[in-house]
């Protein structure tokens, strides 16, 4: 589970095949094989390493297709994460690094508009939280498909929100609570619950 706090900005160092090397060193401080690291928001784990300047995950075809991972090039930033240790603060929101959809950067920062699609705008709500590469972020002046967001020089400065342009597209993450309040209502229902009475 992550914050969507990045912790640093890394590069990507090459990718070949479904290996995918990136340079970073903060993430990699108590980091050994099998740990996690979320980069632009998708959890990947630790398969190589030498434990200082740079470490390689394994991505898989599925996960390359349904997030901006697939795009990656050598020399590309990437906002990177480890995940959060009990008893720590949490500064942005619960994060599961697990990437809804691909958004399109309509606007770039720092009057960040992205588009999503139309299905998932109901999981964001008015000053909600929504991840956007990984970047825990609040949402306001949604359309039936897009959501702007105020995004603040620091961020602007240490994260890959710096060089998203328009046409851009970033890795979306909705809100858990969001998808926890949507699957108790459809439980709650009507029709469920008179469903879950006869199989009684």
């Amino acid at each position: 589970m992550f914050t969507g706090i990045v912790e640093e900005l890394g590069r990507v160092v090459t990718r070949e095949g479904s290996r995918l090397r990136i340079a970073a060193e903060t993430v990699l401080e108590g980091s050994g094989m099998g740990a996690s690291i979320a980069v632009n928001g998708c959890c990947l784990t630790l398969v190589a390493s030498d434990s200082s300047s740079w470490w390689e995950a394994d991505v898989s075809e599925e996960t390359y297709s349904r997030t901006n991972l697939g795009s990656l090039t050598a020399g590309d930033p990437v906002n990177l994460e480890r995940p959060m240790a009990l008893g720590e603060r949490l500064g942005g929101h619960i994060v599961l690094g697990h990437v809804d959809a691909v958004g399109i950067v309509v606007s770039a920062a720092p009057d960040l508009v992205v588009r999503i699609p139309k299905d998932l705008m109901h999981l964001i709500v008015e000053k909600g939280s929504v991840t956007v590469d990984g970047i825990s972020l609040t949402a306001f002046d949604l359309t039936g498909d897009t959501f702007r967001v105020a995004v603040i020089p620091h961020t602007m400065e240490v994260t890959t929100l710096g060089v998203r342009k328009p046409g851009d597209r970033v890795n979306i993450e909705m809100d858990v609570l969001a998808r926890s309040e949507e699957h108790t209502s459809e439980l709650q229902s009507p029709c469920n619950l008179v469903c879950r009475l006869l199989l009684e």
